[in-house]
C-alpha cells in the first residue's frame, strides 16, 4: 500500500536529519494519513478513503464529500476516488 493521499495525491517528500554537529542524514517525510469513511449525501452511500488529515479538513471546510469531489481535479485523485467522482457527476446529472 503506498503512501499517497487518495484525494489530494500528497506523497512523501525528502529532506534531511540535520544533528546539533551540522551533520546531514537523508530521511523522508511521511504524509499524515488515516483511513476514513466518508460519505456522499446525493449516492446516500459511505466510501472508505485513506487520505491525509489535511485533506479530511480541507473535505469538511468544502461541505463534504459531494462539494469537494465537485472542484477536485482529476489529476490529484487515485482510481477509486475518480470513479467516486463520476459516480457523484452521473447522479447530479440524472437528478437535473
Amino acid at each position: 500500500m503506498s503512501r499517497v493521499c487518495e484525494l489530494t495525491g500528497k506523497g512523501p517528500m525528502v529532506g534531511n536529519n540535520v544533528s546539533h554537529a551540522n551533520n546531514k542524514t537523508r530521511r523522508r517525510f511521511l504524509p499524515n494519513l488515516s483511513e476514513v469513511t466518508l460519505g456522499s449525501e446525493i449516492l446516500d452511500r459511505s466510501f472508505k478513503l485513506r487520505i491525509s488529515n489535511a485533506a479530511l479538513r480541507t473535505v469538511d471546510h468544502r461541505g463534504g464529500l459531494d462539494a469537494f469531489m465537485a472542484k477536485a481535479k482529476d489529476v490529484e485523485l487515485s482510481d477509486k476516488a475518480l470513479k467516486i467522482k463520476k459516480e457523484i457527476d452521473k447522479a447530479k446529472a440524472a437528478q437535473a
